[in-house]
């Protein structure tokens, strides 16, 4: 009865591919609060917190950019790709690029909010922002419908299992362990300082009559 406790008491283990797509969830949500902070610059410059934005900014590197890109994505899933060959392994050279281009504008967003306001950079950085966010949004649903599946056909089981647990260490050495709650809780604290956790607010208004 103690061994039945004890296995039902394990953290459930996460696959390689639903890892990816779930780390892809906390991306997606920076992007939504820089796709919001784009359109509030362009109407109330000082309606943006540049703390929220540089904390955006932060995770996205360190969660993003330092980890989800260039410990896996990069170390493991292109070169895999590239290997087989085929429709995703030519769409590899087009996301390091954009990956790059990524870390370019990240480090723009870092340099410019740090500052107690924004309204001499409201324009050039609202501008920054929605180029970010149309990039990642293709970027990130390429991955997910594309290159994951691609990916996880490219390899055997055995390495897809072994890969998966790989990373996971790769996950509690960069972040301990609990990196992804952590990631969770950072967007979250990101979303309340500028309003937006409320998710019916999102809800889409009813349509006129056709």
């Amino acid at each position: 009865m103690q061994a039945k406790t004890e296995k039902e008491g394990k953290e459930k283990e996460v696959a390689a591919a639903e890892d990816l797509m779930r780390e892809h969830g906390i991306l997606r949500r920076t992007l939504l609060v820089y796709g919001e902070a784009a359109t509030r610059l362009t109407q109330r410059p000082d309606s943006v917190s540049p703390e929220a934005l540089q904390r955006g900014a932060k995770l996205f590197r360190s969660f993003g950019e330092e980890y989800h890109e260039k410990q896996l994505e990069e170390a493991f899933i292109f070169p895999a790709l590239k290997k087989k060959g085929g429709e995703a392994a030519s769409l590899s050279d087009v996301l390091i690029t954009q990956h790059n281009r990524g870390r370019e504008i990240t480090e723009y967003i870092l340099s410019v909010t740090n500052t107690a306001k924004l309204g001499a950079n409201a324009s050039a950085l609202a501008e920054a922002l929605r180029g970010f966010v149309r990039m990642y949004e293709n970027h990130s649903a390429r991955e997910d419908s594309i290159i994951f599946p691609a990916w996880k056909d490219a390899i055997s089981g055995a390495e897809y299992s072994e890969l998966s647990e790989k990373f996971e260490e790769i996950e509690h050495q960069q972040f301990g362990e609990d990196g992804f709650d952590d990631a969770v809780k950072q967007i979250g604290e990101i979303e309340a300082s500028l309003g937006l956790v409320d998710l019916a607010q999102f809800t889409a208004s009813i349509p006129p009559p056709a």
